[in-house]
């Protein structure tokens, strides 16, 4: 008989984490997605947001590298990207 692993077994908590995030390039987009990502970790630091624009100009990915502490606390922070009108899609 096989049994799944738990869900927290492929992750070992707290870890570091990319937060990818792809929305159309407009002024604000990574401050905004910034925002979002700290209300559920507030201690995020300065340099946890890099940027790169798409070779037209026309969208802007944002990474967020934060300390997951949990399964729960990611699965929130997708929530909340994924349901914000400006965000196409978050990995």
């Amino acid at each position: 008989m096989c049994t799944s692993p738990p869900e927290d077994a492929v992750f070992a908590f707290p870890c570091e984490f990319p937060v990818k995030v792809m929305g159309k390039a407009c002024s604000g987009f990574d401050l905004m997605v910034a925002g979002l990502v700290r209300r559920h970790c507030p201690a995020l630091g300065e340099g946890a947001v890099s940027t790169r624009l798409s070779r037209g100009g026309r969208y802007m990915a944002v990474t967020v590298t934060i300390t997951a502490e949990s399964r729960a606390q990611l699965d929130a922070i997708y929530r909340d990207l994924s349901a914000h009108d400006q965000v196409l899609f978050a990995l």
